[in-house]
């Protein structure tokens, strides 16, 4: 708590944790729009930001709700879909065209290999430019879902009921998650058809 005199209130959102102005005053000072990067447990949304001194403007945005209107059936908050997620951003930014950004991970640890960096490797491989380094990007196998197959196989070797309650929303939804990455091309292709 404060101790003298004079203290300095800091910014309300700063209290409350929701931003780190110093971070971004150094992303505003590139001049370049902000991939915004974010994810939930359930979902991931992607956004390209301009900044405005009335307040930031969304310009183009995907979120993986998305992704099932288009027929995905794995789970929206897992690898695949958040690089489907950062995939869809980047080919909607460049059909507007925006063809470069910088990445906005705002409170988000950077953790080698996470969905905010599965977002931005879909951007990337959209064709967008984005400042990054290739050592923090998740490998391709993650990225496909080729780790949630390899579980889904040994689980359903070792203990079919725990397979069954593990992955019943897959189940439910018609997918067996042996099949993720298959059905993950399925979708890449589907949203390289719609540009």
């Amino acid at each position: 708590m404060a101790k003298g005199p004079i203290y300095r209130v800091k910014f309300r959102r700063r209290r409350e944790a929701k931003t780190d102005y110093r971070k971004r005053l150094r992303l505003l000072s590139s001049g370049k729009p902000r991939l915004v990067a974010r994810k939930t447990l359930n979902h991931c949304i992607a956004q390209i930001v301009l900044y405005d001194e009335k307040g930031d403007k969304t310009v183009v945005s995907a979120h993986s709700k998305e992704l099932v209107k288009l027929g995905y059936k794995g789970h929206t908050g897992n690898l695949p879909s958040a690089y489907l997620t950062g995939y869809l951003l980047g080919k909607k930014a460049l059909a507007k065209g925006y063809t470069e950004a910088v990445l906005d991970t705002g409170l988000h640890r950077a953790t080698k290999g996470n969905a905010i960096f599965a977002i931005l490797k879909g951007a990337l491989d959209a064709g967008m430019e984005i400042p990054h380094g290739e050592e923090i990007l998740p490998s391709e196998d993650r990225i496909r879902g080729e780790h949630i197959k390899a579980y889904a196989e040994m689980l359903k070797e070792q203990d079919e009921e725990r397979y069954k309650k593990q992955f019943s929303k897959y189940l439910e939804k018609g997918l067996e998650p042996e099949k993720l990455p298959e059905h993950f091309e399925e979708i890449k292709a589907k949203i390289d058809s719609m540009f």
